[in-house]
């Protein structure tokens, strides 16, 4: 079948993995001893068996060649990192109980650094080389839908918009006729369709089925050897991650921890938190506070800083921190800025555009109410009268909140006085929550120095 090449992607990765290893090592050792004139074979015989090993550990327990077609950049980089993060661990523990003298610290750290950059680049590389493989028609996977709904409907244009993943989608199949070209028949008629077509996976939406064709659908698939993946109904578990836990032989569905649930993943937050804050406050706000506050007077009567009381993590309330960029007033709290709005002072104006009147949140960030990047905090009055309106907003409390975020830099900023604006955000907000990386951070904050040079149309 079409999909049958799919194996040799993980050969290809982990020799190429070995390969850009050995090839680390060497450059480290020659980096050390300034060349071949003082090689020995036999060290370094000895290091590449320690390294090699220590490689094939890290990916064993991190199952690192797991990397499906839908798997992102940020998640593949990620998980590298913290690859070679063990790697080096055990290489570490490894030559601390066989003590070999001749591996010096200064060569450890030149191979540490070769190996970083080459396996990023080599990962990065494959990854993109084979989604533009599979954009003009390679390593592709033949799919069908049985039973067509809601969540079938977001399946066949997830497919029919990504080419870069390798899914063909062929059309589906449903007892109730559709007006549309993928309609490929009746459920009946999916058995011939998949065989005389090779088709590689079949989708089935088990909602709109009855346990009957379910039941023959599964063994149908069993019997042919053919892939079935199941869509779980959308109002059910909308943007939700979901895992399968086997008491003894009885499959158990439940919801995924978020990435931040994991304390690894906390402290390597929480510590670019304290670093970045940081340096903004002594680098930028150290001059900028004076700078904007003695603007912001001249403008208009009040206080430089505005301060508002947020929702932060599990709903707990904080102080937030703004430039002032509004005349005094009794709505503050409870009306959100309007295009055009009269409250904004002509300074003001500048200040949302370019998002400098988020800057004094970073002593949030340093003090630990906030995150560089999150969910944006709402004031308290918006939060309960959203949480009563919009299904899950809540769970956007998982974490604390952000100076920046991802619906943030999408676009989806400044007034909500539409339900449907309001519910686009949360939801970009819950798919950060349950996709969080560091790499994604990172993307967030680079796109939102863009924007600020930029300037938002949705900033007022």
């Amino acid at each position: 079948m079409a999909g049958q090449n799919q194996k040799y992607i993980k050969i290809i990765n982990s020799f190429g993995d070995l390969i850009l290893l050995n090839l680390a090592a060497l450059a480290g050792y020659v980096s050390r001893f300034k060349g071949f004139d003082n090689f020995v074979e036999s060290q370094f015989l000895s290091l590449l068996l320690y390294c090699n090993l220590a490689w094939i550990t890290s990916a064993s327990i991190l199952n690192s060649y797991n990397i499906k077609r839908v798997t992102r950049i940020t998640s593949i980089v990620s998980n590298l990192i913290k690859q070679v993060i063990l790697y080096i661990l055990l290489v570490e523990a490894s030559l601390n109980i066989t003590k070999p003298y001749f591996f010096s610290r200064e060569f450890l750290t030149y191979s540490y650094i070769y190996l970083t950059i080459l396996m990023v680049c080599w990962r990065v590389g494959l990854t993109y080389l084979l989604k533009y493989h599979r954009i003009k028609g390679g390593n592709y996977k033949k799919v069908v839908i049985a039973g067509f709904g809601r969540a079938s409907n977001q399946l066949r244009k997830y497919f029919e918009s990504r080419p870069d993943t390798g899914y063909r989608f062929f059309g589906y199949f449903d007892d109730h006729s559709r007006n549309s070209s993928k309609f490929l028949g009746r459920i009946e008629e999916l058995e011939e369709y998949v065989v005389q077509n090779e088709i590689d996976e079949i989708y089935c939406s088990a909602f709109e089925l009855t346990s009957n064709q379910v039941a023959q659908i599964i063994d149908f698939a069993e019997d042919n050897l053919i892939r079935l993946k199941f869509i779980p109904e959308a109002n059910l578990i909308q943007s939700r991650k979901l895992e399968v836990d086997f008491y003894d032989l009885l499959p158990i569905m439940n919801l995924r921890p978020i990435p931040l649930d994991d304390s690894f993943n906390m402290v390597v937050k929480r510590i670019f938190d304290i670093v970045f804050s940081f340096l903004v406050i002594v680098f930028i706000l150290s001059w900028l506070i004076p700078l904007v506050g003695l603007l912001i007077k001249l403008d208009s009567k009040g206080p430089i800083l505005f301060k508002q009381l947020r929702n932060g993590r599990d709903n707990k309330p904080f102080v937030c921190y703004k430039f002032r960029s509004m005349r005094v007033n009794d709505e503050a709290d409870t009306k959100q800025a309007t295009k055009d709005d009269d409250r904004v002072t002509k300074l003001g104006s500048l200040l949302r555009r370019t998002n400098l009147d988020e800057l004094p949140q970073f002593f949030n960030v340093l003090i630990g109410d906030m995150s560089v990047v999150g969910p944006r905090p709402h004031p308290v009055k918006l939060n309960e009268n959203y949480r009563r309106l919009i299904g899950r907003y809540m769970s956007r409390h998982l974490i604390k909140p952000g100076v920046t975020g991802l619906a943030q830099v999408k676009g989806y900023r400044g007034e909500t006085s539409e339900s449907h604006q309001m519910k686009n955000r949360i939801k970009i907000d819950l798919f950060y929550i349950e996709n969080w990386t560091f790499l994604l951070d990172v993307k967030i904050i680079m796109l939102t120095i863009y924007n600020m040079f930029k300037g938002e149309e949705n900033a007022f």
